[in-house]
């Protein structure tokens, strides 16, 4: 799905070429609206002392950030999205459970040419996700699943195309450190790495 999502705002890109920019100055707020991808690392960990390989599935939701300009080219964002739901499997077993996730993110980001047509920006800031509606199937059907909530780290970088005054095409990324204590039946299992990428693209308003 990623691939179209891409190549559909790639193609709006094209049509802005004649545009006036999207300014970023000091006091603006913007709203972005778009999908995005949260995408685990390939390598989830282990648990039950190593002997259980983890996997953990990657989930495209619809997305929201908000941003308020504290200087010009100078923003503090918070991402928002649709719960995302990630299948859950074990070598060996496949598919043991599932999970749901909120990964609300606060992010201070620099825009570079903030007046130009074409903006490329950096941002770092901290990522709380809330794990919930865990549920087990398979191997561990009729067990109950926990999942602890996360704090960690976060990097996000990308680039804005301008559409007209108060508008642009964006395309970006975001790394996440996110690591979660798993639970079995009250029994401490391990920790699990999922430390995603998540990009994907938006239209951002500014107001």
């Amino acid at each position: 799905m990623q691939k179209p999502l891409l190549s559909c705002a790639a193609a709006l890109v094209l049509g802005t070429a004649a545009l006036p920019a999207l300014a970023q100055t000091a006091g603006d707020w913007t709203l972005g609206v778009g999908v995005h991808a949260v995408d685990p690392k390939s390598n989830n960990g282990r648990l039950a002392g190593g002997t259980l390989a983890v996997d953990v599935d990657r989930d495209i939701k619809p997305s929201l950030t908000f941003e308020y300009f504290v200087r010009d080219n100078l923003g503090v964002e918070v991402l928002a999205a649709w719960p995302f739901e990630h299948d859950i499997k074990i070598a060996g077993l496949g598919r043991v459970g599932s999970t749901k996730q909120l990964p609300p993110t606060v992010s201070l980001q620099y825009h570079f040419n903030g007046q130009g047509r074409i903006s490329p920006f950096v941002g770092a800031g901290i990522n709380y996700t809330a794990f919930f509606s865990e549920d087990t199937t398979g191997a561990l059907a009729g067990s109950k699943l926990k999942l602890d909530d996360s704090w960690g780290l976060a990097a996000h970088a990308g680039v804005d195309f301008a559409v007209g005054q108060r508008g642009a095409i964006r395309i970006d990324a975001r790394w996440i450190d996110i690591d979660s204590d798993v639970a079995l039946n009250g029994a401490r299992l391990g920790t699990v790495a999922i430390d995603p990428i998540v990009y994907g693209a938006a239209y951002v308003m500014k107001f």
